[in-house]
């Protein structure tokens, strides 16, 4: 008696199959953990990733140095008004990185920039961990200004 060829098993094409939709899911989640996780990092090296990052509603600081513990006070100086910013730069890397021009701008109720002024924070590099604090002044700044806003300078401005 003469048996009939056997059909190929499908079992195998459609395991190959389901095994290539599992890798491919563990990849795609591999790299969205990667990418949050080292966030940070990936903004440092690639400042550009810094507006997608900002685009999914995660912070992150593409120049790696972190400006905190602001304040800002007026003082009364040779009888004129001044505005005095200042905070402290800190370092948060694995690498000693330069420090930008700090902006400052004074901004109305209606959200207006009435006035903007950039400057040296006074040193031009932090080293890992490193902390350094700042400090500016404004003579007679204008009196519509009710707000500021500090970032570090772009490139031309």
């Amino acid at each position: 008696m003469v048996m009939p060829p056997e059909a190929p098993s499908r079992v195998p094409a459609q395991l190959m199959t389901g095994l290539g939709w599992v890798g491919l899911i563990v990849l795609v989640l591999l790299v969205g953990w990667t990418a949050m996780t080292f966030r940070q990092q990936i903004a440092t090296v690639w400042p550009q990733s810094a507006s997608l990052y900002s685009a999914l509603g995660v912070k992150t600081n593409a120049t790696g140095i972190d400006i905190r513990d602001v304040s800002y006070q007026f003082k009364n100086q040779d009888g004129q008004r001044v505005l005095v910013v200042s905070g402290v730069l800190d370092n948060q890397t694995t690498r000693e990185l330069p420090v930008p021009q700090i902006r400052v701008a004074l901004i109305d109720d209606d959200r207006h920039e009435l006035y903007h002024w950039n400057f040296v924070p006074g040193v031009m590099t932090l080293k890992t961990g490193q902390t350094s604090k700042f400090s500016t002044r404004l003579t007679d700044p204008p009196a519509g200004a009710r707000h500021f806003e500090l970032r570090f300078a772009k490139a031309g401005e």
